[in-house]
């Protein structure tokens, strides 16, 4: 019997759950899923056989390394900044530990112990990052061997709504940490473009978003995400003119958040009283007092009119309400996040929509070609998503690779390599997560 220790049951782990359980039984497995909420493991494990509920506070050592040392592989879906605790705990019970979470510079500094421990720490393998790595890799590779010359990549991801349930005038809805969609965005973003390297800060990042065409969906906003330039050296494309990664929403999103960004209140560094403070009077902290109506003034502060689409997003999320915010001291991006996971959850019947596309524009025998590579995935409701079962089954797959004993890669890593990416990709087209191409 081989055993497998998940650190938490959030969102993200539902397809992961269901994935381990039903292969349990031929594989051997034992699952243990340690999280702070025992009732909501219990809701994802049910009544399973092969299944363990851990009540654990991360933050507690002995608690954390008993579980770690009685296991044979780690995976972890905890908050980005608790994974730290988990690797070096990982390292000193020589496991092997699987994340789809980016390598953090925490993480980089044990790299020369995991290889000489003989461990694999798989980060970034969730899907973006993660199917995103994969999918583009295996193009890449592909071009190159038919003697291919890239000079423009382009990628974008995006956690969507499904069209059936974009009700609102966001045309957003939450199926992930609503901390990190909050966030999304705020250390602003370097690419390259034509030769010269471009770099966005948190206030222009949504501010000049473009759109790109995704077949069956129509026009689709991006913005760049995070540090693309790092991925260059990942992908072994260092020579390239062009190179970004980018984040996909519907256009409608992008407007209403950059009117957020303008009022401050996606700011996470100073804590507010909010116990008689009110949403109206928190949301036109900058605004400047006019002889108008408050709703008038914030219009007139953000450059739209009264009867705008951004004045309605702002409605919508209760930013021009009267009524006592009353959550005790908190960052203006926490009274947000409040909001967020509140007026523009998922109700039950809800579908999530994962869509990935690649842009690479190359060139072989003196033509030139542009490929697009794309991917469209709808959740089934609001617990079965679309995110949980992309973020959630390369994590399956690739443990039980592990398991099986098909893999035998050390170190710290992401998925770009052919003996991850092909058996991972070849699994995932079982579960209806595929790429369609075209080449112009």
């Amino acid at each position: 019997m081989k055993n497998i220790l998940l650190f938490g049951a959030g969102k993200s782990a539902t397809s992961l759950i269901d994935y381990l359980l039903t292969n349990a039984p031929r594989q051997k497995w034992h699952l243990t899923v340690a999280d702070h909420d025992l009732s909501l493991i219990k809701s994802k494990t049910g009544k399973s056989y092969y299944a363990t509920p851990a009540a654990l506070d991360i933050n507690d050592q002995a608690a954390r390394l008993q579980l770690i040392r009685e296991t044979d592989l780690v995976i972890s879906l905890l908050p980005a900044t608790l994974h730290i605790l988990v690797a070096r705990d990982c390292l000193e019970a020589k496991k092997n530990l699987l994340t789809a979470s980016y390598i953090d510079p925490e993480v980089r500094k044990l790299q020369a112990d995991i290889e000489n421990a003989g461990l694999l720490f798989m980060y970034e393998m969730g899907l973006d990052p993660g199917i995103d790595h994969m999918s583009a890799m295996k193009l890449i590779h592909s071009i190159e061997k038919k003697g291919g010359q890239i000079f423009s990549f382009k990628s974008y991801c995006g956690g969507l709504i499904s069209p059936d349930s974009n009700d609102n005038p966001w045309q957003y809805k939450v199926s992930w940490n609503a901390r990190n969609i909050v966030l999304a965005g705020s250390s602003g973003a370097t690419y390259k473009e034509k030769g010269k390297v471009k770099e966005l800060s948190y206030e222009q990042l949504f501010d000049h978003t473009k759109t790109i065409h995704v077949p069956g969906l129509g026009k689709l906003a991006f913005y760049p995400n995070r540090d693309s330039l790092t991925y260059m050296e990942e992908y072994k494309l260092t020579e390239l003119a062009t190179f970004m990664r980018a984040t996909l929403r519907f256009p409608d999103f992008c407007e209403g958040w950059n009117a957020l960004i303008k009022l401050g209140l996606t700011e996470d560094s100073h804590k507010i009283a909010t116990d008689q403070l009110t949403y109206i009077d928190w949301a036109t902290r900058l605004v400047h007092e006019q002889s108008g109506s408050h709703e008038e003034n914030l219009a007139q502060f953000l450059g739209v009119s009264t009867k705008s689409k951004v004045i309605r997003q702002l409605k919508f999320l209760g930013l021009l309400s009267p009524d006592v915010i009353n959550l005790g001291d908190k960052t203006s991006a926490e009274i947000l996040q409040f909001l967020v996971e509140f007026k523009l959850k998922m109700e039950p019947a809800d579908k999530d929509m994962i869509v990935m596309m690649h842009e690479i524009e190359f060139e072989r025998r003196n033509m030139a070609t542009r490929m697009h590579s794309y991917m469209i995935v709808q959740g089934e409701d609001n617990i079965h998503t679309a995110m949980a079962k992309t973020v959630g089954l390369p994590l399956g797959i690739m443990a039980k690779l592990l398991l099986q004993e098909k893999i035998t890669l050390t170190g710290l890593h992401i998925p770009v390599m052919p003996e991850i990416y092909n058996p991972v990709l070849k699994e995932l087209e079982d579960y209806n997560i595929r790429f369609e191409e075209s080449f112009e």
